[in-house]
């Protein structure tokens, strides 16, 4: 079970989050702002997350305007470059988890009404793993476990 529950706020139309242990505030502050609705900036954390559980080093590093962070095999360490002291250490696998149930969340969510120019007759997270398998240029690593 994650350590992060999420839901859309129904005024904004956005994730909110909410912990039962404060030590993982920063965590679902990082789920909901910087991986946000984005398929392909959660794809991107799920395969850096795979990759160092696995012993390699994730195959780029985290690009953000708000949050230094770095996947280990041990402990994904969050910064928010915005608040000062806004700063944490989360075991990896509990990370690893929130990150996955989040991809679950997200996939659930219904489409926008927005047409899409890349494969718009898939559903926009399948387009988006298709766009991210064509960017990198291999399977993800979560094919034929998460999805």
């Amino acid at each position: 079970m994650s350590v992060v529950s999420v839901r859309i706020d129904p005024t904004f139309r956005r994730p909110v989050y909410q912990v039962e242990d404060q030590r993982y505030d920063l965590l679902g502050e990082w789920l909901t702002t910087d991986l946000g609705t984005f398929f392909l900036v959660t794809l991107d954390a799920l395969a850096m997350a795979d990759e160092v559980a696995r012993g390699e080093p994730p195959f780029e590093e985290w690009s953000s305007e708000n949050y230094a962070v770095s996947f280990t095999p041990s402990a994904l360490l969050i910064t928010n470059l915005w608040v000062p002291g806004a700063e944490g250490e989360l075991p990896a696998d509990v990370a690893r988890v929130a990150i996955e149930d989040y991809w679950r969340f997200l996939v659930s969510q219904p489409e926008g009404p927005a047409v899409r120019e890349y494969r718009p007759d898939l559903p926009e997270w399948q387009a988006d793993l298709l766009r991210w398998e064509e960017k990198w240029g291999r399977t993800h690593p979560y094919r034929g476990r998460l999805f």
